[in-house]
Protein backbone atom coordinates (compact mmCIF):
# COMPACT_ATOMS: atom_id res chain seq x y z
CA UNK A 1 0.00 0.00 0.00
CA UNK A 2 1.22 3.67 -1.32
CA UNK A 3 1.58 5.82 1.65
CA UNK A 4 0.78 9.57 1.11
CA UNK A 5 2.25 11.34 -1.46
CA UNK A 6 3.15 15.37 -0.71
CA UNK A 7 1.37 17.76 -2.60
CA UNK A 8 3.75 19.24 -5.57
CA UNK A 9 2.80 23.14 -4.61
CA UNK A 10 4.24 22.26 -0.80
CA UNK A 11 7.72 20.91 -2.26
CA UNK A 12 7.84 23.75 -4.73
CA UNK A 13 7.06 26.47 -1.61
CA UNK A 14 9.54 24.58 0.95
CA UNK A 15 12.22 24.58 -2.22
CA UNK A 16 11.68 28.50 -2.85
CA UNK A 17 11.90 28.75 1.44
CA UNK A 18 15.03 27.28 1.16
CA UNK A 19 16.61 28.76 -1.30
CA UNK A 20 15.61 32.47 0.07
CA UNK A 21 17.29 31.36 3.55
CA UNK A 22 20.53 30.34 1.88
CA UNK A 23 20.87 33.38 0.00
CA UNK A 24 20.25 35.61 2.86
CA UNK A 25 22.91 33.29 4.23
CA UNK A 26 25.25 33.42 1.47
CA UNK A 27 24.73 37.79 1.49
CA UNK A 28 25.69 37.83 5.18
CA UNK A 29 29.32 35.53 4.36
CA UNK A 30 29.65 37.62 0.92
CA UNK A 31 33.42 39.30 2.13
CA UNK A 32 34.37 35.49 2.61
CA UNK A 33 32.56 33.66 0.08
CA UNK A 34 32.84 36.21 -3.05
CA UNK A 35 36.74 35.74 -2.94
CA UNK A 36 36.12 32.15 -2.42
CA UNK A 37 34.26 31.85 -5.38
CA UNK A 38 36.81 33.97 -7.97
CA UNK A 39 39.69 31.73 -6.54
CA UNK A 40 37.89 28.42 -7.56
CA UNK A 41 36.96 29.83 -11.38
CA UNK A 42 40.32 31.10 -11.83
CA UNK A 43 41.51 27.81 -11.01
CA UNK A 44 38.99 26.24 -13.19
CA UNK A 45 40.64 29.22 -15.92
CA UNK A 46 44.17 27.64 -15.55
CA UNK A 47 43.70 24.23 -15.04
CA UNK A 48 44.44 23.01 -18.76
CA UNK A 49 47.86 24.98 -18.38
CA UNK A 50 48.44 21.81 -15.25
CA UNK A 51 46.79 19.25 -17.37
CA UNK A 52 49.48 20.22 -20.51
CA UNK A 53 51.90 20.03 -17.51
CA UNK A 54 50.90 16.82 -15.72
CA UNK A 55 50.99 14.91 -19.42
CA UNK A 56 54.81 16.17 -20.36
CA UNK A 57 56.14 14.83 -16.86
CA UNK A 58 56.70 18.24 -15.13
CA UNK A 59 57.38 17.83 -11.27
CA UNK A 60 54.51 18.77 -8.87
CA UNK A 61 55.83 21.69 -7.50
CA UNK A 62 55.84 23.21 -11.98
CA UNK A 63 52.41 22.22 -11.58
CA UNK A 64 51.37 23.95 -9.44
CA UNK A 65 53.45 26.78 -9.22
CA UNK A 66 52.95 27.92 -12.73
CA UNK A 67 49.17 28.38 -13.41
CA UNK A 68 49.25 29.50 -9.78
CA UNK A 69 51.89 32.63 -10.76
CA UNK A 70 49.88 33.17 -14.44
CA UNK A 71 46.76 33.98 -12.17
CA UNK A 72 48.70 36.08 -10.07
CA UNK A 73 50.76 38.00 -12.44
CA UNK A 74 47.48 38.71 -14.20
CA UNK A 75 45.47 40.34 -10.68
CA UNK A 76 48.50 42.11 -9.90
CA UNK A 77 49.07 43.67 -13.24
CA UNK A 78 45.26 44.78 -13.38
CA UNK A 79 45.43 45.76 -10.10
CA UNK A 80 48.41 48.31 -10.76
CA UNK A 81 46.58 49.47 -13.44
CA UNK A 82 43.73 50.14 -11.79
CA UNK A 83 45.47 52.16 -9.11
CA UNK A 84 47.74 54.22 -11.07
CA UNK A 85 44.32 55.31 -13.13
CA UNK A 86 42.09 55.79 -10.08
CA UNK A 87 44.83 57.86 -8.25
CA UNK A 88 45.22 59.88 -11.91
CA UNK A 89 41.30 60.30 -12.05
CA UNK A 90 41.17 61.40 -8.47
CA UNK A 91 43.83 64.71 -9.08
CA UNK A 92 41.85 65.58 -12.38
CA UNK A 93 38.52 65.52 -11.28
CA UNK A 94 38.59 68.94 -9.52
CA UNK A 95 39.77 71.06 -12.41
CA UNK A 96 36.45 70.20 -13.58
CA UNK A 97 34.81 72.06 -11.26
CA UNK A 98 34.32 74.83 -13.41
CA UNK A 99 32.86 73.15 -16.65
CA UNK A 100 30.78 71.32 -14.20
CA UNK A 101 29.35 74.70 -12.90
CA UNK A 102 28.64 75.73 -16.69
CA UNK A 103 26.71 72.37 -17.31
CA UNK A 104 24.84 72.84 -14.37
CA UNK A 105 23.77 76.55 -15.64
CA UNK A 106 23.02 75.20 -18.99
CA UNK A 107 20.88 72.83 -18.16
CA UNK A 108 19.16 75.10 -15.36
CA UNK A 109 18.47 77.40 -18.36
CA UNK A 110 16.98 74.62 -20.89
CA UNK A 111 14.87 73.52 -18.18
CA UNK A 112 13.69 76.70 -17.47
CA UNK A 113 12.72 77.12 -21.44
CA UNK A 114 10.34 74.42 -20.96
CA UNK A 115 8.73 75.61 -18.25
CA UNK A 116 10.13 73.96 -15.13
CA UNK A 117 10.34 77.13 -12.29
CA UNK A 118 13.21 78.51 -10.92
CA UNK A 119 12.62 77.31 -7.50
CA UNK A 120 12.54 73.80 -8.12
CA UNK A 121 15.83 74.34 -10.43
CA UNK A 122 17.37 76.31 -7.44
CA UNK A 123 16.78 73.18 -5.18
CA UNK A 124 18.25 70.54 -8.33
CA UNK A 125 21.38 72.83 -8.82
CA UNK A 126 21.79 73.04 -4.82
CA UNK A 127 21.87 69.75 -4.15
CA UNK A 128 24.75 69.24 -7.20
CA UNK A 129 28.30 70.18 -4.49
CA UNK A 130 31.07 70.12 -7.41
CA UNK A 131 32.95 69.33 -4.18
CA UNK A 132 31.49 65.88 -4.28
CA UNK A 133 33.03 65.20 -7.14
CA UNK A 134 36.69 65.10 -5.44
CA UNK A 135 34.54 62.71 -2.58
CA UNK A 136 33.33 60.01 -5.35
CA UNK A 137 37.14 60.11 -6.39
CA UNK A 138 38.31 59.47 -3.24
CA UNK A 139 35.44 56.76 -1.93
CA UNK A 140 36.77 54.95 -5.42
CA UNK A 141 40.24 54.98 -4.35
CA UNK A 142 39.14 53.53 -1.03
CA UNK A 143 36.79 50.92 -2.61
CA UNK A 144 40.21 49.70 -4.50
CA UNK A 145 41.99 49.71 -1.54
CA UNK A 146 39.56 47.23 0.22
CA UNK A 147 39.81 45.13 -3.05
CA UNK A 148 43.18 44.83 -2.50
CA UNK A 149 42.98 44.04 1.33
CA UNK A 150 40.60 41.10 0.15
CA UNK A 151 43.32 40.29 -2.41
CA UNK A 152 45.45 38.78 0.52
CA UNK A 153 43.00 36.32 1.28
CA UNK A 154 42.37 35.54 -2.39
CA UNK A 155 45.90 35.03 -3.18
CA UNK A 156 45.88 32.53 -0.14
CA UNK A 157 43.06 30.73 -1.28
CA UNK A 158 44.18 30.41 -4.43
CA UNK A 159 47.53 28.94 -3.55
CA UNK A 160 45.73 26.69 -1.46
CA UNK A 161 43.22 25.78 -4.38
CA UNK A 162 46.13 25.25 -6.69
CA UNK A 163 48.08 22.95 -4.07
CA UNK A 164 45.00 20.49 -3.43
CA UNK A 165 44.12 20.59 -7.43
CA UNK A 166 45.72 17.63 -9.05
CA UNK A 167 44.25 15.34 -5.83
CA UNK A 168 41.06 16.99 -6.12
CA UNK A 169 41.28 15.97 -9.86
CA UNK A 170 41.52 12.69 -8.85
CA UNK A 171 39.05 12.08 -6.22
CA UNK A 172 36.41 12.93 -8.43
CA UNK A 173 37.47 11.42 -10.96
CA UNK A 174 37.45 8.08 -8.98
CA UNK A 175 34.07 9.21 -7.84
CA UNK A 176 32.40 8.27 -11.64
CA UNK A 177 31.19 4.93 -10.77
CA UNK A 178 29.38 6.19 -7.69
CA UNK A 179 28.01 9.72 -8.50
CA UNK A 180 28.65 9.23 -12.84
CA UNK A 181 25.65 12.40 -13.75
CA UNK A 182 27.22 14.37 -10.89
CA UNK A 183 30.79 14.06 -11.96
CA UNK A 184 29.68 14.64 -15.31
CA UNK A 185 27.75 17.61 -14.34
CA UNK A 186 30.90 18.96 -12.34
CA UNK A 187 32.97 18.42 -15.76
CA UNK A 188 30.61 20.38 -17.90
CA UNK A 189 30.64 23.23 -15.68
CA UNK A 190 34.08 23.14 -15.14
CA UNK A 191 34.26 22.76 -19.11
CA UNK A 192 31.78 25.82 -19.73
CA UNK A 193 33.08 28.29 -17.38
CA UNK A 194 36.99 27.34 -19.04
CA UNK A 195 34.85 28.52 -22.79
CA UNK A 196 32.85 31.52 -21.31
CA UNK A 197 35.76 32.97 -20.09
CA UNK A 198 37.87 32.54 -23.20
CA UNK A 199 35.71 33.97 -24.80
CA UNK A 200 34.94 36.94 -22.72
CA UNK A 201 38.62 37.48 -22.33
CA UNK A 202 39.33 37.67 -25.87
CA UNK A 203 36.20 40.16 -26.97
CA UNK A 204 36.38 41.92 -24.08
CA UNK A 205 40.28 42.82 -25.21
CA UNK A 206 39.55 43.48 -28.39
CA UNK A 207 36.47 45.90 -27.37
CA UNK A 208 38.91 47.26 -24.97
CA UNK A 209 41.73 48.49 -27.61
CA UNK A 210 38.86 49.53 -29.51
CA UNK A 211 37.80 51.63 -26.99
CA UNK A 212 41.18 53.11 -26.05
CA UNK A 213 42.23 53.95 -29.63
CA UNK A 214 38.59 55.53 -30.29
CA UNK A 215 39.20 57.61 -26.61
CA UNK A 216 42.77 58.45 -27.39
CA UNK A 217 41.50 59.63 -30.94
CA UNK A 218 38.36 61.70 -29.46
CA UNK A 219 41.08 63.04 -26.18
CA UNK A 220 38.91 61.61 -23.53
CA UNK A 221 41.19 61.49 -20.51
CA UNK A 222 42.66 58.37 -19.03
CA UNK A 223 41.91 56.54 -22.15
CA UNK A 224 43.59 52.87 -20.19
CA UNK A 225 41.62 53.25 -17.49
CA UNK A 226 38.40 52.82 -19.54
CA UNK A 227 39.85 49.91 -21.57
CA UNK A 228 40.36 48.22 -18.69
CA UNK A 229 36.67 49.27 -17.38
CA UNK A 230 35.36 47.48 -20.46
CA UNK A 231 37.66 44.37 -20.25
CA UNK A 232 36.34 44.22 -16.65
CA UNK A 233 32.58 44.89 -17.69
CA UNK A 234 32.44 43.02 -20.48
CA UNK A 235 32.06 39.91 -17.89
CA UNK A 236 28.84 41.21 -16.72
CA UNK A 237 26.21 40.03 -18.70
CA UNK A 238 23.31 42.24 -20.19
CA UNK A 239 24.35 45.42 -18.60
CA UNK A 240 27.95 45.27 -18.81
CA UNK A 241 28.36 47.81 -22.10
CA UNK A 242 26.27 50.25 -20.16
CA UNK A 243 28.60 50.03 -17.08
CA UNK A 244 31.57 50.52 -18.91
CA UNK A 245 30.02 53.67 -21.02
CA UNK A 246 28.73 56.10 -18.26
CA UNK A 247 32.37 56.77 -16.92
CA UNK A 248 33.77 58.14 -20.37
CA UNK A 249 30.81 59.66 -21.15
CA UNK A 250 30.76 61.71 -17.76
CA UNK A 251 34.11 62.38 -18.54
CA UNK A 252 33.69 63.87 -22.28
CA UNK A 253 30.80 65.49 -21.07
CA UNK A 254 33.07 67.98 -18.71
CA UNK A 255 36.47 67.75 -20.49
CA UNK A 256 34.62 68.97 -23.99
CA UNK A 257 31.00 68.94 -23.87
CA UNK A 258 27.98 67.70 -25.47
CA UNK A 259 29.55 67.16 -28.70
CA UNK A 260 32.26 65.07 -27.35
CA UNK A 261 30.17 62.75 -24.81
CA UNK A 262 27.82 61.89 -28.02
CA UNK A 263 30.99 61.28 -29.74
CA UNK A 264 32.22 58.68 -27.09
CA UNK A 265 28.67 57.30 -27.33
CA UNK A 266 28.72 56.28 -31.26
CA UNK A 267 32.07 55.38 -30.49
CA UNK A 268 31.66 52.65 -28.06
CA UNK A 269 28.00 51.81 -29.27
CA UNK A 270 29.81 51.14 -32.75
CA UNK A 271 32.24 48.91 -31.64
CA UNK A 272 30.50 47.25 -28.50
CA UNK A 273 27.12 46.46 -29.38
CA UNK A 274 28.53 44.96 -32.79
CA UNK A 275 31.10 42.78 -30.85
CA UNK A 276 29.02 41.91 -27.96
CA UNK A 277 25.61 40.96 -29.59
CA UNK A 278 26.27 39.99 -32.84
CA UNK A 279 29.98 38.12 -32.90
CA UNK A 280 30.71 36.71 -29.49
CA UNK A 281 27.27 35.06 -29.12
CA UNK A 282 28.22 33.03 -32.08
CA UNK A 283 31.70 31.99 -30.74
CA UNK A 284 30.45 31.80 -27.46
CA UNK A 285 27.42 29.19 -28.31
CA UNK A 286 25.81 26.69 -25.64
CA UNK A 287 28.70 27.47 -23.50
CA UNK A 288 26.40 29.68 -21.09
CA UNK A 289 23.54 26.88 -21.17
CA UNK A 290 21.08 30.01 -19.43
CA UNK A 291 18.12 31.94 -21.49
CA UNK A 292 18.50 35.59 -21.79
CA UNK A 293 15.70 35.58 -19.20
CA UNK A 294 17.39 33.26 -16.43
CA UNK A 295 20.84 35.03 -17.39
CA UNK A 296 19.78 38.91 -16.24
CA UNK A 297 17.98 36.96 -13.13
CA UNK A 298 20.97 35.68 -12.61
CA UNK A 299 23.02 38.72 -12.79
CA UNK A 300 20.11 40.44 -10.04
CA UNK A 301 20.10 37.47 -7.91
CA UNK A 302 23.49 37.18 -7.26
CA UNK A 303 24.53 41.31 -7.43
CA UNK A 304 22.66 41.22 -4.43
CA UNK A 305 23.79 38.02 -2.78
CA UNK A 306 27.75 39.07 -3.55
CA UNK A 307 27.55 42.85 -4.63
CA UNK A 308 29.79 43.69 -7.82
CA UNK A 309 31.80 41.02 -7.52
CA UNK A 310 28.24 38.71 -8.01
CA UNK A 311 27.77 40.52 -11.08
CA UNK A 312 31.09 39.64 -12.34
CA UNK A 313 30.70 36.36 -11.38
CA UNK A 314 26.73 35.85 -12.92
CA UNK A 315 27.41 33.57 -14.88
CA UNK A 316 30.11 30.80 -13.33
CA UNK A 317 28.05 30.72 -10.01
CA UNK A 318 24.74 30.36 -12.08
CA UNK A 319 26.41 26.98 -14.08
CA UNK A 320 27.66 25.75 -10.91
CA UNK A 321 23.73 26.09 -9.53
CA UNK A 322 22.81 24.32 -12.77
CA UNK A 323 25.59 21.68 -12.15
CA UNK A 324 24.67 21.08 -8.90
CA UNK A 325 21.16 20.79 -8.78
CA UNK A 326 19.75 20.01 -12.01
CA UNK A 327 22.17 19.07 -14.82
CA UNK A 328 22.95 16.10 -11.28
CA UNK A 329 19.77 14.69 -11.97
CA UNK A 330 19.03 12.74 -14.43
CA UNK A 331 15.28 13.34 -13.86
CA UNK A 332 15.49 17.18 -14.06
CA UNK A 333 15.61 17.26 -17.78
CA UNK A 334 12.70 19.35 -18.37
CA UNK A 335 13.68 21.89 -16.01
CA UNK A 336 17.24 21.61 -18.02
CA UNK A 337 15.48 22.72 -20.95
CA UNK A 338 13.19 25.15 -18.93
CA UNK A 339 16.56 27.63 -17.87
CA UNK A 340 18.04 27.08 -20.94
CA UNK A 341 15.38 28.01 -23.58
CA UNK A 342 16.07 24.88 -25.45
CA UNK A 343 13.87 22.09 -26.04
CA UNK A 344 14.27 19.06 -24.32
CA UNK A 345 14.63 15.71 -26.39
CA UNK A 346 11.61 13.74 -27.30
CA UNK A 347 11.50 10.37 -25.21
CA UNK A 348 12.29 7.67 -27.23
CA UNK A 349 9.28 5.73 -28.09
CA UNK A 350 8.57 2.43 -27.03
CA UNK A 351 9.19 -0.70 -29.14
CA UNK A 352 6.36 -2.80 -29.96
CA UNK A 353 6.00 -6.04 -28.40
CA UNK A 354 5.87 -8.97 -30.81
CA UNK A 355 2.66 -11.35 -30.11
CA UNK A 356 3.77 -14.70 -29.85
CA UNK A 357 2.47 -17.34 -32.44
CA UNK A 358 0.52 -20.04 -31.59
CA UNK A 359 1.52 -23.52 -31.93
CA UNK A 360 -1.45 -25.95 -33.67
CA UNK A 361 -3.80 -23.71 -35.10
CA UNK A 362 -7.53 -23.92 -34.34
CA UNK A 363 -7.68 -27.15 -36.18
CA UNK A 364 -5.81 -29.07 -33.87
CA UNK A 365 -8.53 -27.72 -30.82
CA UNK A 366 -11.65 -28.48 -32.38
CA UNK A 367 -10.46 -32.14 -34.29
CA UNK A 368 -10.71 -33.40 -31.12
CA UNK A 369 -13.93 -36.05 -30.68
Amino acid sequence: MNGPTIPRALIVLVGMAGAVVALFGMREVASILGPVVLALVLVIAVSPVRSLLAERGAPGWVQVAVPFVIVLLVLLSMVAVLTVSIAQLTSLLPAYTGQFQKLLADGQRFAAGLGISNEQLDKTVKSFDPGKILGLAQTLLSSLLSVMSSLFLMVVLLLAMSLDAPVTSRIIAAGRTRRPELVSALAAFARNTRRYLVVSTVFGFICAVLDVGALYLLGVPLPLLWGVLALITNYIPNIGFVLGLIPPATLALLDGGVKQMLLVILAYIAINVVIQSFIQPKFLGDAVGLSTTMTFLSLIVWAFVLGPLGALLAIPLSLLTRALLIDSDPSATWAAALISGTEPPEPPKPKPVPTPERKGGTGSVGGRS
